[in-house]
């Protein structure tokens, strides 16, 4: 019996993959061989050594086909989806990482970032990093869903991401590297929307990017917004909140200019 497990472990997994499928369980993958869970275990073990499949969370495990095999991986947006629903927690796709599928690819970030309502320690398969990042409104969040080869995954709107960036700049390189991202994503974020989603984030957000959006020479996309903190800002904040408090004042953003921006334009 032993001597077959392997066998009957590589065929489960072709007749996964022949069917569109690939992740699965390792519950799943017992239940299928028929095999205790240190057998099954020992089975994929056996096949991850090969590189024909990877197990980038515990108990899950993704086929990882000839044209990934040099990655050691899936790409991380093709097996996300799935490891989430398994997980049954929300998510979506974020920041510099949804600034790619939005176009705004300038500098193409060394782990794929993901949101989620709590902590999760991040994940490395094969060359694929991946970082979660906390964002306690991720179910206000407005996404949209992208396809990819193995499924549809969920993806800040150009307007979230634009949010975001500027709520978590520490996640994406700095204020600079954030305006960079703004100058490429700005065509394609919708001034309305942009307001009304800003409502749901914490207002300092807003002034800041209102500002980072006239920066990068987008001041159409900014007038809600503009509006919307003239109606809302009671008192001016910083630009930069780890800076000291001196530089100018902008009264249409409520904002002190405390950081030199240089945005690659």
């Amino acid at each position: 019996m032993k001597s077959g497990l392997p066998l009957h472990a590589r065929d489960y997994v072709s007749g996964l993959a022949a069917r569109g499928r690939y992740s699965f369980t390792s519950e799943e993958a017992r239940a299928a061989l028929d095999v205790s869970a240190a057998a099954a275990r020992l089975a994929l073990n056996r096949l991850a050594k090969q590189g024909a499949v990877a197990s980038p969370a515990r108990g899950f495990y993704i086929i990882v086909p000839p044209e990934y095999r040099a990655l050691g991986s899936l790409p991380a947006e093709q097996f996300i989806p799935n490891l989430m629903q398994r997980l049954g927690v929300s998510y979506y796709t974020g920041l510099l990482s949804a600034a790619q599928f939005h176009g705004a690819a300038h500098h193409r970030p060394q782990e794929f970032q993901v949101m989620l309502g709590k902590p999760r320690r991040p994940i490395l398969c094969g060359q694929v990093r991946v970082a979660f990042i906390v964002n306690r409104r991720v179910s206000q969040t407005p996404v949209q869903s992208f396809n990819t080869p193995r499924g549809a995954i969920l993806v800040s709107t150009p307007e979230a991401t634009a949010i975001d960036l500027v709520g978590y700049p520490e996640h994406a390189g700095g204020l600079d590297q954030v305006a960079t991202v703004l100058a490429e994503l700005a065509e394609k974020i919708d001034p309305g929307k942009l307001a009304a989603a800003a409502a749901a984030v914490p207002l300092p957000w807003a002034q800041r990017l209102g500002y980072l959006l006239e920066l990068t020479e987008a001041p159409e996309k900014a007038q809600a917004l503009r509006d919307y903190v003239r109606r809302e800002a009671k008192e001016a904040t910083l630009l930069l909140p780890s800076a000291s408090a001196g530089g100018e004042r902008r009264k249409d953003w409520k904002l002190i200019v405390n950081a030199d921006i240089e945005p690659e334009l």
